[in-house]
């Protein structure tokens, strides 16, 4: 019976290995492909655009509607993305500017999106973020927009005001807070450290089990890390990949009060994204202070059966009590519904900006 048993683990393990050398074949021809579409590019155009959202989105979501399991369709979609980031890789070096410093959420939203072959600058800052990618030092930036517990990140809005650059792709993070320490005996924890938003999307949790602990927010939940590993009794909340990097345990996985907690993040650059099938447009809208503003500013999207997905408010800094609203819509700007939509609103308000079209994420 051992015998046969072998037997049959040796030819899957042989069938294996013949799948894998296929496997190489066909990802050295994707590759090579992939060099090829960079000279066709590069002889019609000496400043050719390589990194296509909506072409990585038509892929990403064909090869899910293709998948028929074992493989789960999240891991379908991280195998392509790593496959796409090191074709990517052989046509250009790009390197992504993100909020900083390592170990946040938003440099695991980068690696998510881009895939781990991209070069990766650290920014204390989300106007930092900008203005690197601003000046071109860096190619797109990635940060922080929402978070389905605690809301909008609104110095992200502030900073997009004055901000030249376009929205070119969205990323969807599933995030998990975890309580980091260096020692064991977590419940003697005297400080916890973190981000605003981690402190609050884990209130209850702390309520309960550590509710004597003082609270302190950062900058970032890296930065807390960071500081909760210099001083003892003292804990930070972050990501698992944070405490190696910290030289800290993680003593207690996922302790947000959501179980669906979920951060939603931009991807910032030059470029304008055509359409990809699937897309969301971002809008910046003004209107002067009058009774019915708003109506009008809303009319438009119902009277061209626009889905919009959010209206967010933010004050006008140059005149007291008059208000910017940032509005996202389904749809690329492209469409017809929406061209005319926008064209109606020409008339009615004040400021009527386009801040990007760009794919649904792709979970």
């Amino acid at each position: 019976m051992s015998q046969a048993v072998s037997a049959d683990l040796l030819s899957l393990r042989e069938r294996i290995d013949a799948l894998d050398t296929q496997l190489l074949e066909l990802l050295s021809e994707r590759a090579r492909c992939a060099e090829a579409v960079a000279h066709a590019k590069l002889a019609t155009d000496p400043d050719a655009v390589f990194y296509r959202p909506e072409r990585e989105a038509q892929i990403l979501r064909r090869m899910v509607s293709l998948n028929e399991g074992p493989l789960r369709n999240e891991q379908v979609t991280h195998l392509y993305r790593e496959i796409i980031s090191a074709c990517l890789s052989l046509e250009e070096s790009m390197t992504i500017a993100y909020l900083g410093p390592e170990g946040t959420f938003t440099q695991e939203a980068a690696r998510k999106h881009f895939g781990n072959t991209i070069g990766l600058l650290s920014c204390d800052s989300i106007a930092q973020v900008f203005r690197e990618v601003e000046t071109y030092r860096v190619r797109y930036g990635v940060v922080p927009i929402e978070n389905s517990t605690e809301g909008i990140v609104s110095h992200t809005l502030d900073v997009l005001v004055n901000s030249p650059l376009k929205i070119c792709g969205e990323v969807v993070l599933r995030i998990h807070q975890n309580l980091l320490c260096k020692q064991e005996a977590w419940q003697q924890v005297t400080k916890i450290y973190s981000h605003a938003q981690s402190l609050a999307q884990c209130r209850y949790w702390l309520d309960k089990h550590l509710p004597q602990a003082e609270r302190i927010a950062c900058s970032s939940n890296a930065d807390a890390a960071k500081r909760a590993a210099s001083e003892p009794n003292a804990a930070a909340i972050g990501s698992i990949q944070a405490a190696p990097i910290y030289g800290l345990n993680v003593v207690q996985t996922s302790i947000e009060d959501n179980a669906n907690n979920t951060t939603r993040f931009l991807v910032v650059g030059h470029q304008d994204v055509g359409p990809s099938g699937q897309d969301k447009t971002s809008l910046l809208l003004s209107m002067p202070n009058r009774p019915g503003s708003l109506y009008n500013l809303l009319k438009p999207f119902a009277e061209f059966g626009i889905d919009m997905t959010r209206i967010e408010s933010r004050p006008a800094r140059s005149n007291n009590w008059e208000y910017l609203f940032f509005v996202d819509i389904r749809g690329h700007v492209k469409d017809t519904p929406i061209q005319q939509a926008l064209q109606t609103l020409q008339g009615q308000v004040d400021l009527v900006r386009v801040l990007g079209s760009y794919p649904v994420a792709v979970m």
